[in-house]
C-alpha cells in the first residue's frame, strides 16, 4: 500500500515538474482576455469624458457620485493604463489594485440594484441572485416586445444577428472582472510571459 502511494507521489511530482514551464499560461490567458476589455472601456471613457462625468454626477438619470469629473478621469485612466499594463505584463500586481477598486465601485454604484445576472436568465446560473423580480419583469417585457416586433416589424431580419433580449445589467460582469484581476494580483503576470518576470530575473529577484 505504501509503495503504491509512494509511486503515485513520484508520478504526480514528475507531472508537476513537466507542467512547471507552463505556469505562466494561466495568467497570460487572463491578461489577454481582460486587458483589451479594460483598454477599450478606458478609451471610450477618455474620448467621451464630459458625457461620462455628467452620468457619474447626475442624481436623476446617473450615478450621483461626488466629484464626478475627478471620478470620471480616475476611472478612465485606471482602466486604460491598467489594461495596457495587464496586456504587457508590466506592473501587473500594482495595476490590479486600482482596477479592482474601479470594478468594486462600478458593481456597487451602477449595477448592484439590478442584482447578479447581466441578462434575465430564466434558469438561474447563480443561486445568489437577489433580484429575481427583475428577471420575471424582464421576461414579460421581452415577450411583449417580440410580439410587437413580429406584428409590426421584419422580425426575421431583426433577429438575424441574434435573438432579442432585455439587458438586466446586474453585477455579473463587474464581479467576473474583479475575480480575474484578483487572480492576477495573487499570481502576477506569469512565468516567462510577462515583462515583470524578465525584469525580476534580470535583477536577480527570482528563485528559479
Amino acid at each position: 500500500m505504501d509503495g503504491g502511494v509512494s509511486g503515485f507521489n513520484r508520478l504526480y511530482g514528475c507531472f508537476l515538474h513537466l507542467l512547471r514551464p507552463l505556469d505562466g499560461l494561466g495568467p497570460l490567458a487572463l491578461r489577454l482576455f481582460v486587458g483589451p476589455i479594460f483598454i477599450l472601456a478606458g478609451w471610450n471613457k477618455l474620448t467621451g469624458i464630459n458625457d461620462v462625468a455628467a452620468w457619474f454626477g447626475n442624481p436623476d438619470w446617473g450615478l450621483g457620485l461626488p466629484a464626478p469629473v475627478l471620478m470620471a478621469w480616475l476611472a478612465a485612466l485606471t482602466e486604460y493604463l491598467g489594461g495596457i499594463a495587464l496586456l504587457l505584463g508590466l506592473g501587473v500586481r500594482l495595476a490590479a489594485i486600482p482596477l479592482m477598486v474601479v470594478m468594486a465601485v462600478a458593481a456597487v454604484t451602477a449595477h448592484w440594484q439590478y442584482g447578479w445576472h447581466a441578462l434575465p436568465e430564466q434558469t438561474l446560473t447563480m443561486p445568489w441572485e437577489w433580484r429575481e423580480d427583475l428577471i420575471e419583469e424582464a421576461v414579460v417585457r421581452r415577450e411583449r416586445a417580440v410580439e410587437l416586433l413580429k406584428a409590426h416589424g421584419n422580425y426575421n431580419w431583426l433577429t438575424e444577428a441574434g435573438s432579442f433580449t432585455v439587458l438586466k445589467n446586474g453585477i455579473e460582469f463587474a464581479a467576473t472582472y474583479f475575480v480575474m484581476v484578483l487572480a492576477l494580483l495573487c499570481t502576477g503576470g506569469g512565468r516567462y510571459v510577462s515583462l515583470d518576470y524578465w525584469i525580476a530575473r534580470r535583477r536577480g529577484l527570482l528563485a528559479e
